[in-house]
């Protein structure tokens, strides 16, 4: 349909991380190249991690264009969800040089001048939807993986911040850290007041100094 109103540069968007309880929801936007078939691009959950890795590397070389977004766990606690996952897709999609002349997105619509089309299943049906999954999911993972060595009690490196039984009772245990979703029932429903890191408790030590200085 979009080939056939004339699009040339058609951008497929898609987010991951709506169901996690930590980290923010990241969002990726990609213009594939008809000229080169990208082999094996399918919805991300539904690859091993070492192929997504492949994939996504094959994706950034390949495409006409590629770009990522993402709303960390605070904002997602300001405007929920699914208004973080619209805001994230709309920056991916705004991000891309050269700009896209439509968009296609799995099941939903953007806040955006751009024609585009909410694909139900689109991660399934769409190579560059799957493409965007693929990037998302690649870059989430790192960036979940990169606290886990701040946060270790809570197994992010293996669970990725979702529901697993260990990550429930390390919370349950220990209650949430700064980074997860406060709005989250399995994060705010725990008897344990968040943890503080330490940075936290140093600029407020340092602004308290400064506050008991200018009163001087």
């Amino acid at each position: 349909m979009a080939w056939q109103s004339g699009a040339r540069l058609i951008a497929g968007v898609d987010e991951v991380g709506r169901g996690s309880l930590f980290g923010p929801v990241v969002a990726a936007a990609v213009i594939l190249d008809p000229g080169y078939r990208i082999r094996g691009l399918r919805d991300s959950k539904l690859l091993l991690a070492e192929r997504r890795e492949t994939l996504a590397e094959r994706i950034r070389e390949h495409a006409i264009a590629w770009a990522i977004a993402a709303v960390d766990a605070a904002r997602i606690d300001q405007i929920n969800i699914y208004q973080a996952s619209r805001v994230a897709m709309r920056q991916a999609a705004l991000r891309l040089e050269p700009n896209p002349d439509h968009l296609l997105i799995d099941a939903m619509r953007l806040d955006c001048d751009l024609p585009q089309q909410a694909i139900i299943h689109g991660d399934a049906l769409s190579a560059s939807i799957a493409a965007a999954s693929i990037l998302a999911k690649v870059e989430r993972d790192r960036m979940v993986r990169a606290w886990d060595p701040v946060f270790p009690v809570y197994g992010l490196a293996s669970n990725k911040g979702y529901s697993t039984p260990h990550h429930l009772a390390a919370l349950r245990q220990h209650g949430p850290s700064p980074l997860h979703r406060q709005s989250f029932a399995p994060v705010w429903n725990n008897p344990v007041p968040q943890e503080v890191l330490a940075f936290m408790l140093e600029e407020k030590s340092e602004q308290a100094i400064e506050e008991i200085a200018q009163n001087l």
